[in-house]
């Protein structure tokens, strides 16, 4: 028997495809418990986590995870970090991140993940919105710096743990000053080699349980300022199908997913489904990305499934892929942004493997996907996964056609499905205006194809209505991608006294490449021939770079603005 099948129930139909998935959680349900400490007991060897940087590398058994997440347990109940309290964590890729964050899983506390790229007053934000009572911070680069001068202006914050986690190739000279000279009451992480290695479930009644709040997630905030999406420990059970058969893992294989622990790609393919299939994941502790030595690791650690934004499939494919060895892998995957035909067709060409694309947010778990033993179509998301009842929903408030664009919802109408937030933390308003009407309202737009694939068309804001005509922002980046002279590209509709709105594009050209009149000229006939006339941009911005949120997604609020 599975761990996995102890919690739950998958349906497969007679070609090996998931139909369905029926939840069992015992109402003592936690993942640090049942599934970290449940490997620790019976298969303590198994291999469950791959830590590597430029420099060094660590192998870490489920017995490793399971006894020091308990020491670091054990350590942070003694600074005061108790059930119900709020951590802020920034913490890279450094192996501590999984320790951590299943120690504080197994105390109660809600984990709130962050990135490394935070400055004083996001610090601030995220301090005073979510009520932060500990922040435990990578002492790499300034970051240290920046968290305690937000602290210093909230009271909120009574516990700060600085990590430098002895990586000697991450360490600096800088670094190490900092641990020494830092005051203000910062305590560093190595003070929990002194702890037991034992933590328990408690049965005094104050053991966390399914129904609670585990973690929470700053939202992008590409229109406003980010909201705070709280989840369940139950979140943690619904990434079985985001392991194992989306990212397809095995027992026996490695699997790697590019994603920092600040966001929630992280937890997405490196702990929780993986994790409840007893796979082994990989993570690589880089400085700066180098398409070049990440694909060294797929050849040297022998990554069986993988899974990449597709930014970073078109850096790799700008390699002469020939000259890496990529025979380990078997399965490919991707999602956070669309997929655009080009990359797909690249790299399927370079490996044999089709990209299985698939769709979510920092609100649910993997919500529509090209799932194992399913024939994926290029461009489209997928189909909706069967944990998720989907719905598309057209302007007028009624189901769209075959072929007609509409909001993606997820009914609500059989209760909250395992996966889907519980709540915009402190922020009921937004709570409410998510969840209405007996559905979760995505803000994503997509259409349906007779099939019943799903593809992208963009963000409800926007939709660009030009002319009668409603025009999704990726159709056109999806044909602009594919011209030698666009590196990148972001659509968006601008005021037209004529038209209402006309589409404009702007973009980052390719190295060899200058802004010109005849150039723009040429993208626009380049667009006109590949896709409806109608959808050419009819204005065309070069730019040096585009501006973008601290996870990377373009803020087309900025490119909106005359």
């Amino acid at each position: 028997m599975e761990l996995y099948e102890r919690f739950l129930t998958e349906q497969i139909d007679e070609n090996g495809c998931l139909t369905g998935v029926e939840f069992h959680a015992p109402e003592t349900y936690n993942f640090g418990f049942d599934v970290v400490d449940g490997f620790g007991k019976t298969d303590p060897d198994r291999r469950a986590l791959i830590w590597a940087s430029d420099t060094e590398e660590r192998i870490f058994t489920f017995k490793d995870i399971m006894e020091l997440s308990a020491q670091a347990a054990n350590y942070l109940r003694s600074l005061g970090i108790e059930k119900g309290d709020r951590v802020l964590l920034v913490l890279r890729r450094h192996f501590e991140f999984w320790t951590v964050i299943i120690a504080l899983h197994k105390i109660g506390a809600i984990v709130i993940p962050a990135t490394d790229q935070l400055k004083e007053k996001d610090f601030k934000y995220r301090y005073t919105a979510a009520g932060i009572k500990a922040v435990i911070c990578t002492a790499y680069g300034d970051v240290l710096e920046e968290a305690e001068s937000a602290a210093c202006k909230c009271g909120s914050v009574e516990v700060k743990i600085a990590v430098d986690g002895g990586h000697t190739g991450l360490r600096t000279d800088a670094s190490e000053k900092r641990l020494r000279t830092l005051s203000n009451g910062w305590h560093d992480f190595k003070e929990a080699d002194g702890f037991s290695r034992v933590y328990e479930r408690p049965t005094d009644g104050s053991a966390p349980m399914r129904d609670e709040l585990m973690l929470m997630y700053f939202t992008s905030g590409t229109t406003a300022y980010p909201k705070i999406a709280a989840h369940e420990h139950t979140y943690s059970l619904a990434h079985f199908v985001t392991a194992k058969w989306w990212h397809n893992v095995c027992k026996d294989g490695v699997h790697f997913t590019v994603a920092e622990t600040g966001w929630g790609k992280a937890v997405w393919g490196k702990l929780y489904g993986q994790w409840l299939c007893g796979e082994c994941v990989f993570t690589y502790d880089f400085d700066r990305f180098q398409q070049s030595k990440l694909l060294d690791m797929i050849a040297k650690y022998r990554i069986t499934t993988f899974c990449a934004p597709p930014t970073i499939y078109r850096f790799m494919i700008k390699e002469d892929l020939s000259k890496h060895d990529l025979s380990s892998l078997k399965y490919i995957t991707t999602a956070g942004e669309a997929l655009n035909p080009e990359v797909y067709n690249r790299l399927k060409e370079a490996t044999g493997l089709g990209i299985m694309e698939g769709f979510g947010q920092t609100e649910t778990t993997l919500t529509v996907a090209n799932l194992r033993g399913t024939s994926p179509k290029i461009g489209s998301m997928g189909v909706p996964t069967p944990i998720y009842d989907i719905i598309l929903v057209g302007a007028d408030g009624n189901e769209s056609e075959i072929g007609e664009a509409g909001e993606i919802c997820i009914k609500l109408t059989n209760g909250r499905p395992y996966g889907l937030f519980r709540e915009y933390f402190g922020n009921p308003e937004e709570t409410a205006r998510a969840m209405r009407d007996g559905l979760y309202h995505t803000g994503d737009v997509a259409w349906k194809d007779e099939d019943g694939y799903l593809f992208f068309v963009g963000r409800t804001d926007d939709i660009i209505k030009s002319s009668g005509y409603r025009i999704g922002p990726f159709e056109i980046e999806s044909v602009l991608m594919e011209h030698p002279a666009v590196t990148e590209c972001a659509v968006t509709g601008v005021p037209d006294a004529e038209r209402g709105q006309i589409v404009k594009a702007t973009i980052v050209l390719s190295k060899g490449y200058s802004p010109s009149e005849e150039l723009k000229k040429e993208i626009q006939n380049y667009v006109k021939k590949a896709t409806a006339p109608y959808k050419y941009p009819r204005v065309i911005d070069f730019v040096e770079e585009l501006p973008k949120t601290i996870s990377g997604k373009i803020r087309r609020t900025e490119l909106r603005k005359p």
